[in-house]
């Protein structure tokens, strides 16, 4: 049975302690896309990762690894969260996944708000084994962002790239809705 992880990204502490902000994996268009693909029969899981705001590799590799990865399973990470698939595919060779979407994806490209989080060797060859990975990117969003996206377009082989004009950060706050309907077909269209 096929089956998805959407990973949240890092929100600041004031955001994951503000009590009128709902968590981040509830955040954005994170249910809504769950609810599109359990809708169409594939067990969908959006992980809250404790602490998020001070990314710490185990607890994130702990939060994740509670779900079964298989040849079935999609992998969603949106900023942080698609930094985090990055590593994670690097440093697990023999695993192989469906189709993996980065939205956003993060890197922490100046090394100055996640410690040795993002410390590690990409693996240029991880497309190979997953069923296609995607970059979703603004032209709006932020530089790191920028230099995250660039960094994995010239060091992995075979990404495929969309570009979005004015989605930002793909954030509900600049995209003014909670549904993101091109995420949900790039994951459920075939190979």
């Amino acid at each position: 049975m096929k089956n998805a992880i959407i990973l949240h990204g890092k929100p600041t502490e004031g955001e994951y302690y503000d009590p009128a902000n709902p968590s981040e994996s509830n955040s954005h268009w994170l249910p809504w896309l769950q609810k599109q693909l359990l809708m169409k029969d594939i067990a969908a899981a959006t992980p809250e990762v404790p602490l998020a705001f001070d990314p710490q590799w185990e607890l994130w590799c702990k939060e994740v690894e509670r779900f079964e990865l298989t040849p079935e399973t999609l992998l969603v990470g949106h900023s942080c969260g698609g930094g985090f698939w990055v590593r994670y595919l690097s440093e697990h060779p023999d695993l192989r996944v469906g189709k993996v979407v980065l939205v956003a994806p993060w890197l922490d490209p100046d090394m100055d708000e996640t410690g040795d989080f993002f410390k590690f060797t990409i693996d240029r060859q991880l497309v190979e084994r997953t069923d296609g990975v995607v970059i979703f990117n603004a032209a709006n969003d932020m530089g790191n962002v920028h230099k995250s996206v660039a960094r994995l377009r010239e060091e992995i082989d075979g990404l495929e790239y969309r570009e979005f004009s004015k989605h930002g950060h793909f954030v509900y706050e600049i995209m003014g809705t909670e549904e993101f309907p091109e995420l949900l077909t790039e994951l459920v269209s075939s190979k």
